[in-house]
């Protein structure tokens, strides 16, 4: 909870940095952007966020919101298919990814970072071959489901700011995240893996099956935010769309106080961290004097204070705990 309050004086010092700095950055439009930016890459953030507490990483995911983003209108408009069938079996798509991910690592015993990346050269590879390298779109239709990208719902007397429909999908997932993280048995022992997963072993718990649950969570939910991206732009490219994105998600996770080594971590805390960087990039794009292409520079820089940071922390708890305290006689 403490690094969730650094987050949150983070956050707000850069956003009155950055007003002070740009007078757009407190308009109602930019607020309302940044908060339906920060919703999507909040739900990238929580399912990043299931697999580092257990020790792992997902490189997978920006490659997981190309496949499903461009596959989505591909499916809709070029192929005809029932925008519900289409929708729910690309998402079981993103689920069963993300289950395969976990059973590699788990049975096979293969690193998180080989099998994932495999799996970002692999889905983006996928995307591009099987649309031809072309841009897909929804032209204007399907306009019912795009709501739930796009959509805005009124605040009764509060003129000019409306509640993007992506905010509301994010505090579903969010709540739901948080009780299962904080609130189940397995939330405890996802945490309990990232902190010793040979006392979880030696604890006749099944330690692959949970760490798998927390892979296929990864991929859902990135095929969610997939799904919730192109649905807000309305197109998608498939040689660039969700570049990166993963780096966000792991740097919301990071910011937000979960530990790269695994076993710490909040669901608030990475919603604070995502919004963190989404404040960071708008600052970019408003302030004349910061050039736009430092954007990644930026995100690099945010990463390694929080990796830096975080094993500062963890030296100096180290050293004030008396000797023995916590160990296994």
């Amino acid at each position: 909870m403490r690094k969730a309050l650094g987050a949150a004086g983070l956050l707000v010092g850069a956003g009155l940095a950055i007003a002070i700095a740009s007078p757009h950055f407190m308009t109602a439009f930019n607020l309302e952007n940044l908060l339906r930016r920060s919703s999507l890459f909040g739900i990238l953030g929580i399912g990043a966020t299931f697999v580092i507490v257990t020790g792992g990483i997902d490189l997978s995911i920006g490659s997981i919101v190309c496949l499903v983003g461009v596959l989505t209108p591909w499916l809709l408009v070029e192929q005809g298919v029932d925008p519900w069938i289409g929708v729910l079996g690309l998402l079981g798509v993103s689920l069963l990814l993300g289950t395969l991910h976990g059973v590699l690592i788990t049975r096979l015993r293969l690193q998180p970072f080989l099998v994932t990346l495999c799996g970002l050269l692999v889905y983006r590879g996928l995307a591009r071959g099987i649309t031809g390298d072309q841009t897909q779109g929804f032209v204007g239709g399907f306009r019912g489901l795009r709501q739930l990208g796009n959509g805005r719902i009124p605040i009764p007397g509060i003129e000019g700011f409306t509640i993007p429909v992506p905010f509301l999908v994010l505090v579903v997932v969010a709540i739901g995240a948080a009780l299962l993280l904080g609130r189940t048995v397995w939330g405890r022992y996802l945490l309990a893996i990232g902190r010793n997963e040979t006392a979880v072993r030696y604890s006749g718990i099944d330690a692959d099956r949970v760490k798998i649950l927390a892979y296929t969570l990864c991929g859902f939910l990135s095929g969610l935010g997939g799904l919730l991206f192109t649905l807000d732009v309305g197109s998608a490219q498939p040689v660039d769309f969700g570049n990166f994105y993963e780096l966000y998600a792991i740097a919301a996770a990071v910011i937000g106080g979960c530990s790269l080594r695994g076993g710490e971590g909040t669901i608030l805390g990475v919603l604070l961290g995502a919004a963190v960087m989404q404040v960071l990039q708008n600052g970019i794009t408003l302030i004349d004097a910061i050039p736009n292409n430092v954007e990644f520079a930026v995100i690099g820089t945010v990463i390694l204070i929080g990796v830096v940071t975080d094993e500062s922390v963890r030296r100096v708890i180290a050293r004030r705990r008396p000797e023995g305290r916590g160990s296994i006689p």
